[in-house]
């Protein structure tokens, strides 16, 4: 049986990976801090399916301290998948030095302990973050124009540079996902089509960001799980960057309209400056992926929105 360590594997990519291992097979060990950066219940929410099954083991502990990593970890693992990280742009600003912590130092600890244990195949959750106000359209992995906005998008090329060493130095292989916004069920409280719908269904107004214009490129859960597990099997160069994206942007208030759609309510919109740290545009190129991964972003915009509204529904039904 083979065994995965998942860091912030009660979170809402990680709890859907996990789903997917324990489903085929996997022995999975999760590590996670339960960060009140959002409601702790959620994630206890998310991991309550996983707590009763046999390949499942929940550690509670932070990525900073490697001494407890160290002594509560087996070491014993076919793969780690890095997923623990402080996520935000926006926050970011106001807090950079936290998100260093986290971000940059959480993830030379495991590193470390990657070194040390011997564990070969290392796949890290990067972003798209990490290429902030390139105009070069649609993104590409082997573009170096790379130029984050943000203390979040800075560390997380500050983690792909890190890997790139531990690939080099200790044989690691090293696999960064450089991931597009993600949305579908359990998405996080804090996210914007999370936000939209919640508020609308609150009968209140939803802030936009500017005119409305900017475009994400999201990704839905299931696709992006997928490409994930893909990463886990990659056995090709020693380091890779991938992006795990839909390749299809749109705009904020397509967004609106189509959360409109779902919900049958017209939302009130209220409209905000751009805050520092965003950009105007995020769009993946997936082909890199689709070749070397196999990754194809199956999941129509409309079908995932109405997937997420579905499971907002069955949650807050009584």
């Amino acid at each position: 049986m083979k065994h995965a360590l998942v860091t912030g594997g009660a979170g809402f990519i990680g709890s859907h990976l996990v789903d997917l291992l324990l489903d085929e097979g996997w022995q999975v060990t999760v590590v996670d801090s339960f960060d009140p950066f959002y409601d702790p219940r959620i994630k206890r929410q998310n991991v309550a399916p996983h707590l009763s099954h046999p390949n499942y083991t929940l550690v509670e502990a932070d990525i900073r301290n490697t001494e407890a990593l160290r002594k509560r970890l087996s070491g014993e693992y076919d793969a780690i998948v890095h997923l623990a990280a402080r996520a935000g742009v926006r926050p970011s600003v106001l807090d950079p030095a936290s998100y260093y912590e986290v971000n940059v130092r959480g993830t030379l600890n495991l590193l470390e302990l990657a070194k040390e244990w011997g564990v070969q195949q290392f796949v890290f959750a990067s972003s798209s973050s990490v290429y902030g106000a390139n105009p070069n359209l649609p993104w590409r992995e082997d573009d170096s124009l790379l130029l984050p906005v943000s203390p979040y998008g800075a560390t997380k090329l500050a983690g792909e540079a890190l890997g790139r060493v531990y690939s080099h130095l200790y044989g690691i292989r090293f696999i960064a996902l450089r991931i597009f916004t993600a949305y579908g069920p359990r998405q996080r409280p804090d996210l914007a089509i999370h936000k939209f719908a919640r508020l609308m269904l609150e009968g209140k107004p939803i802030p936009v960001y500017g005119d409305g214009s900017a475009r994400r490129d999201y990704t839905y859960i299931g696709d992006l799980v997928r490409g994930i597990r893909a990463a886990m099997d990659y056995e090709g160069a020693p380091f890779e960057v991938f992006n795990l994206g839909s390749g299809r942007p749109i705009t904020v208030l397509e967004v609106v309209r189509a959360v409109e759609e779902v919900l049958g309510k017209k939302a009130r919109i209220e409209h905000f400056p751009v805050p520092a740290g965003d950009v105007p545009h995020t769009w993946a190129d997936v082909e890199k992926a689709e070749q070397l991964l196999g990754y194809i972003p199956k999941t129509s915009f409309s079908e995932g929105l109405f997937r997420f509204v579905e499971s907002l529904n069955h949650a807050s039904a009584p």
